[in-house]
């Protein structure tokens, strides 16, 4: 796994610690070495007045941290910034002689497992990975969605399907397009390939899907959510930005998608800089796109319209805008508000 790409943090207290700090900097990319302003003394030391306030700038910050010190000390330190696996950095300790480079937080999503062993390579040492899914050999789901972009819409959910394969027990994973295949394929008696959404949800859990669909789910499913799907948009001068949004999530609903799964919104040049467009995007929290009016009027579209022609140039925005944009198909054709065209299209 890819360390996250944050900036870390490693903190040391004492003479050997700090050398063993500047050892690992040197070999850590993105990393700086952080010392009580007493053990300062080379090119590249940074200073800390307060251990606590130390920790507490990393977490604000969302730094990465390699504790150079007793686990006690750092345990005690960082828990009152303790917010929750996806959002928490990753916390290794290691010893003053080098030797252990143990994962304390955030193993999975936040990557101290990986840093661990990162670290424990620079120096020569071992990394202490103690989650269970590691320590059996098994698939960690959380780590998969991560690796592969996808989001956890439900995490307590991650435990259970957990539990699941380490008391041995096979998941089934609904997985259409196959982001997973390749994990699914390692292991066979584990992970189960289940093609049939709707045979699915009529059986028991449990179950992982990963996809853009929503349906009614039953209690022990795992949503991950690919990010795949585009969300083509004209609209008229001036359409407020709460009344473009509303448009997306009653279309959305009403089609049975997920917003987790939406990407980008994308439209024509002339209306990038619509400032309802702009700030729906925002709201959203995803990317505006735009295109000209050439490279939409060779998109061949299911339902050009002369109106657009009259006033855009070309026979369509939404429906283009969104094949443009990667869209392998549509998944919903032209849909008409008062003051807004909407398209959504899969992107590969």
């Amino acid at each position: 796994m890819v360390i996250p790409a944050r900036p870390i943090k490693i903190l040391a207290l004492t003479p050997a610690g700090a050398a063993l700090a500047r050892r690992l900097a040197r070999g850590l990319a993105g990393a700086q070495c952080w010392l009580p302003a007493a053990q300062v003394r080379e090119p590249g030391d940074l200073a800390f007045a307060r251990l606590a306030e130390a920790f507490r700038e990393a977490f604000a910050r969302g730094d990465n941290l390699v504790c150079i010190m007793a686990a006690g000390i750092v345990v005690r330190g960082i828990s009152p910034y303790l917010q929750g696996k996806d959002t928490d950095p990753a916390v290794v300790v290691v010893d003053e002689a080098g030797q252990f480079a143990v994962s304390l937080l955030s193993g999975h999503l936040g990557g101290a497992n990986a840093l661990a062993r990162e670290v424990a390579r620079v120096l020569g040492g071992t990394p202490v990975i103690t989650t269970a899914t590691d320590v059996q050999h098994l698939p960690a789901l959380d780590l998969l969605a991560v690796e592969h972009g996808l989001i956890i819409e439900n995490l307590p959910e991650v435990r259970a399907i957990h539990m699941a394969l380490l008391e041995g027990r096979p998941v089934r994973v609904v997985d259409p397009e196959g982001w997973l295949a390749a994990a699914v394929a390692q292991y066979p008696e584990l992970l189960i390939s289940e093609p049939d959404l709707d045979r699915a949800l009529a059986s028991p859990g449990p179950m992982v899907y990963v996809g853009f669909r929503e349906r009614p789910w039953p209690q022990g499913w795992l949503r991950l959510r690919p990010r795949n799907l585009v969300a083509g948009m004209g609209c008229h001068k001036g359409a407020p930005a709460a009344e473009l949004i509303e448009f997306i999530q009653q279309t959305f609903q009403q089609e049975g998608l997920s917003l987790l799964a939406l990407k980008a919104l994308a439209t024509i040049e002339a209306k990038k800089e619509e400032p309802g467009l702009r700030m729906a995007a925002r709201s959203l929290g995803v990317e505006l796109i735009w295109f000209t009016a050439a490279e939409l009027e060779a998109i061949p579209v299911p339902n050009p319209s002369t109106q657009v022609i009259r006033h855009m140039k070309v026979p369509s925005v939404s429906e283009a805008a969104a094949l443009k944009a990667g869209g392998v198909e549509l998944i919903v054709t032209k849909r008409k508000a008062p003051n807004a065209t909407l398209a959504v299209a899969r992107v590969a």
